[in-house]
């Protein structure tokens, strides 16, 4: 096993994920099996109970896994699917160490920090670096470990002692370690004096980085390149200047271009490692198609505009799969993509008394917009906003996509607008916590005032119901598969004693759970587009294969959806594209 360390110092928030990301896939494109580890410091066992609005969105795993945002890069980028155990916390390792001192493995030794934390911390490095993440289903060649916070932190010493101790126990050409510092500007001139502290940090704590990866606004001057490389004792070639890109999916290409396969290659040996010529074939495929996809986002012109009507848009990183599934099909659709995020809380008729100027600058996005997509979210903060939104939409023929929340508002709004049902029985029981007669339930896995691990999470099936061929989503799917599998996180769910009521009026629930009681999709038959999914679609789209929701969504947005034929074999056409 090959590791490839990504660390940073500095500041926080400077990029690592998609650094690592990005050096993991010029690795897959060598034809080389690549998995990933990110490590949290913080003492949280998981992401699942953390604030939006402070950490960013929580990612979901096929397993359930509730996980940094960072390993949604992960899987993006380079198309494979990881496991709970590929985001390690010190949460997860102190249960692990307290657990086996309670069963006596310790054998009445003083149990500390080192050896046994950082020795638990190494062991599972080890372990999970080894677990197939791909559709090869064989050990990966090389695992990239992405260390969160900033060296000095001190909640992430452990951390850091534990690496300094694989990369003794690895061969030299074993492990390979990047790190990202910030080069700020002042007064414009390019200040390298954070950087060399910095790597005089890193190295004092025993990890000595091999490249140095400089963030930085505009390119490095080449006096700033040679005043990093004398005083961190690199050569000039090790120092590599990140700056700001029009897409993030062009810094892979921007890393290339500095020559970052021959320095990996060179490094960690990569031409001892035997790669099958079918997996050097695929990843060239992937580099070409790359390439192509992402270049040529400087030649769009034609916008597509949509309104995400949320409740957490404090923190940019709130919405992160939600806004990255847009880009996808945005790009697929050859489409510049242009998002307008509205606070739903800004469409309440309550904002018109207290700020009619916000009021009507949001409903101006929404009415404007090409499409409106209302996203997942927790409590009732906004929904009476949202219910608007869902109501525009499907009132003036607006393409519309409701994610988890999103469908629950649509079913909602439809029930008190087209069903006549009153306010009350037309709400859900995580506005109001009444259950009785609730349009949206909570679900029997739902043990309220429990919140760690108590939604139905991860990949599950929803199976198509009979006489929905004309269903567009279904089509972009394949109307030969009679189910399909997503991820999910949600509490509630749609009351099965208002489906009949609901489907009379032409709310047409098109997918079921295996047990045909849970709603799982939503569409209007005559609408160009009004789908609510309660699985999160986003989870699962990546950048050469985005989510069909998603792809439908800003495919009728731009107004390219085609129309489905009676030929089963042929999906909806999107100028030749799907």
């Amino acid at each position: 096993m090959k590791y490839l360390l990504v660390s940073g110092g500095v500041i926080s928030g400077v990029g690592k994920g998609i650094i690592a990301s990005s050096a993991g896939l010029l690795l897959k494109t060598m034809g080389l099996k690549v998995s990933s580890i990110k490590i949290d410091p913080y003492i949280n066992v998981d992401a699942g109970t953390m604030n939006p609005r402070e950490h960013g969105e929580v990612y979901v795993l096929d397993d359930g896994g509730e996980v940094d945002l960072d390993l949604g890069n992960y899987e993006r980028y380079l198309n494979i699917t990881l496991t709970r155990e590929n985001n390690i916390t010190l949460g997860k390792i102190f249960s692990k160490v307290i657990e086996q001192e309670r069963r006596g493995d310790y054998l009445g030794k003083t149990v500390q920090v080192v050896p046994h934390v950082t020795g638990c911390i190494e062991e599972w490095i080890v372990r999970v670096a080894k677990l197939p993440v791909d559709d090869t289903k064989e050990e990966p060649d090389v695992c990239i470990i992405e260390l969160g916070g900033t060296i000095g932190d001190i909640e992430g010493m452990p951390f850091v002692e534990a690496l300094t101790e694989l990369r003794r126990n690895c061969r030299r050409e074993d492990f390979m370690q990047i790190h990202v510092s910030y080069i700020p500007v002042v007064h414009g001139e390019q200040k390298t004096k954070p950087t060399q502290m910095a790597i005089k940090s890193v190295r004092s704590a025993g990890l000595i980085p091999d490249l140095i990866a400089c963030r930085c606004e505009h390119p490095l001057e080449k006096a700033t390149t040679d005043k990093i490389a004398r005083f961190c004792q690199v050569s000039n070639e090790h120092v590599l200047a990140v700056r700001d890109m029009p897409s993030t999916y062009q810094v892979p290409i921007l890393l290339s271009e500095q020559n970052l396969v021959p320095l990996m290659t060179s490094t960690l040996q990569l031409k001892e490692v035997t790669i099958a010529p079918a997996l050097q074939e695929k990843g060239m495929h992937i580099w070409n198609t790359w390439r192509d996809l992402t270049m040529g986002l400087q030649n769009l012109h034609e916008v597509v505009e949509i309104a995400l009507v949320g409740k957490y848009l404090e923190q940019p990183d709130s919405y992160l799969s939600v806004t990255k599934s847009l880009q996808h099909a945005a790009m697929r659709c050859k489409r510049k993509l242009v998002i307008k995020y509205v606070d739903a809380e800004h469409l309440e008729k309550s904002a018109n008394k207290t700020d009619p100027a916000t009021f009507f600058k949001a409903w101006h996005d929404v009415s404007t917009a090409s499409g409106i997509l209302v996203p997942g979210g927790f409590g009732g903060r906004g929904t009476e906003g949202m219910i608007g939104a869902a109501n525009w939409a499907r009132e003036n023929k607006k393409p519309y996509l409701g994610i988890c929340l999103g469908m629950q508002i649509a079913v909602i709004e439809f029930a008190r607008t087209m069903c006549n049902i009153p306010t009350p029985q037309a709400s859900s029981f995580e506005f109001d916590d009444a259950d009785e007669d609730r349009v949206i339930i909570s679900m029997p896995e739902h043990h309220p005032g429990v919140l760690g691990g108590t939604m139905r999470l991860g990949r599950r099936p929803t199976l198509w119901q009979p006489n929905t061929e004309w269903s567009k989503l279904r089509a972009l799917y394949g109307l030969q598969n009679e189910s399909i599998d997503e991820r999910h996180r949600h509490r509630y769910e749609v009351n099965p004693k208002y489906i009949d009521q609901l489907q009379d009026q032409g709310l047409t629930f098109i997918g079921k759970d295996e047990t045909g009681v849970r709603m799982e999709v939503i569409e209007l038959k005559d609408h160009p587009w009004f789908v609510g999914v309660q699985f999160h679609p986003e989870y699962l789209s990546r950048v050469l294969e985005p989510s069909k929701p998603y792809l439908g969504f800003i495919a009728a947005a731009a107004g390219l959806l085609g129309k489905i034929t009676k030929n089963e074999a042929i999906v909806p056409q999107v100028n030749g594209v799907v």
